[in-house]
């Protein structure tokens, strides 16, 4: 599973490599040979051998690590190729070590902000234009790891943003299933309903990977659908910056931060907020830290741009210096099946990146409906190489917004993010 948020690192749900918010990619800078990065349909032109092939992945719990591995012990013993699966304790750390080295994992867990980086440099294999079952990823997770033109790899499996409900807190207000908010006008009504002294009716993470959400919503984003220009300090960002700066004056919205919580799910779970935008993800931290707390899960209100939201995602990546590539390309096709995505989104909450798992997954889990439902108008935060110092700072601004020049901090975005994304 992805770790999504930083806000939330300290929770066993978010151990592995950080996709929320996107973390610094100088560790796995330039210094690798060019001569490494090959084509899509290279690794599917090189056969497998009997060579063992290592897997390295970032994972949220037990539930997850016993699933991987036994979908790679029976893989193995099909195949008859051995492999194992080594668990990570900072995966980004690691990878980039193996990178360097020279003795990378064969096959290992890269998340949508280290991409650029990786492929850029030669250390991954651009083989998901290869893959049977390319047409059948989500077109915004193949969008991705999408790397000039390259599909470099298998989306792993992803989350989305939703709107997650305090049953109880909803019900004391006086309110039902017909006041689930689907508009930015209904959700500054019932969030001010739901605010009391010692609840506010709204909670998210004061970061772009939360806030983010309401620029979709304007028909806005950071970059442009091509992902070639900045489009940060439009207008209809200014206009999601200044709605969600006029809920947090209101004092009918509240960062995370501001309650003395480290992240979203923890205000929500210390019935701190009534409401917050979260990932799925929270489902496990309420389940193992907030048992008791009753919720329901709705898909976000639409801005004036109509819906939005945001995604997060991992890939299985294929080293470029792998010993093993034809094998590995391999099982990266077994683990990526319909069938063994819905194994894993059984064994451990994730939800597969295959469109043809949608209805057994939304059969199995009628509660995550509204978390599916976002595959089909989610963003993705910018993902070039340099996007993450980017991100950072976007985010430190945030934290000011309620005294804040909305535009201001957009401007200054967009100056830094230009460059970025035109990979100047």
């Amino acid at each position: 599973m992805i770790d999504r948020t930083p806000r939330a690192g300290r929770l066993a749900l978010t151990a592995c490599a950080a996709v929320l918010t996107l973390t610094s990619l100088s560790a796995c800078g330039s210094g690798f040979s060019e001569s490494s990065s090959s084509s899509g349909s290279a690794a599917a032109s090189q056969s497998a051998n009997s060579t063992p092939i290592s897997v390295l992945i970032g994972s949220s719990g037990q539930a997850e690590t016993t699933a991987v591995k036994s979908a790679v012990a029976a893989w193995s013993k099909q195949s008859g190729v051995k492999a194992d699966v080594v668990v990570a304790s900072d995966i980004v750390q690691q990878a980039s070590q193996g990178f360097a080295s020279g003795k990378p994992a064969d096959v290992l867990y890269v998340s949508g902000d280290q991409i650029g980086a990786w492929a850029s440099n030669g250390s991954l294999e651009a083989y998901g234009d290869s893959l049977k079952n390319k047409d059948d990823f989500y077109p915004k997770l193949r969008e991705a790891f999408t790397y000039n033109d390259k599909l470099y790899c298998a989306p792993k499996d992803f989350s989305t943003l939703a709107l997650i409900i305090n049953k109880d807190l909803w019900a004391k207000a006086g309110l039902t299933d017909a006041d689930i908010p689907t508009s930015w006008d209904q959700l500054e009504a019932t969030a001010r309903k739901l605010t009391t002294d010692k609840v506010k009716g709204l909670a998210m993470s004061p970061e772009i990977a939360r806030v983010g959400a309401f620029l979709a919503q304007a028909g806005g984003g950071l970059e442009s659908a091509d992902r070639k220009t900045a489009t940060a300090d439009s207008d209809k960002n200014v206009t999601a910056l200044t709605y969600v700066k006029k809920l947090l004056n209101d004092g009918v919205a509240a960062y995370s931060s501001q309650l003395g919580a480290g992240w979203g799910g923890e205000a929500f779970g210390k019935g701190q907020a009534a409401m917050v935008i979260e990932g799925n993800w929270i489902e496990g931290a309420l389940k193992s830290d907030f048992p008791k707390v009753k919720y329901t899960v709705a898909e976000l209100p639409a801005g004036p741009g109509g819906k939005g939201t945001l995604q997060f995602t991992n890939c299985w990546g294929l080293s470029a210096d792998g010993k093993n590539k034809g094998a590995a390309q391999q099982l990266i096709q077994y683990l990526s099946s319909t069938e063994q995505q819905i194994a894993f989104a059984k064994a451990f909450g994730v939800m597969p990146s295959v469109q043809s798992a949608a209805d057994q997954y939304r059969a199995a889990f009628p509660q995550d409906k509204a978390f599916l439902a976002g595959a089909q108008y989610a963003q993705n935060l910018p993902l070039q190489p340099g996007a993450a110092d980017v991100v950072k700072d976007l985010n430190a601004k945030l934290e000011g917004l309620k005294t804040a020049d909305p535009k201001a901090i957009l401007t200054e975005a967009q100056s830094n993010l230009q460059p970025v994304v035109a990979g100047k």
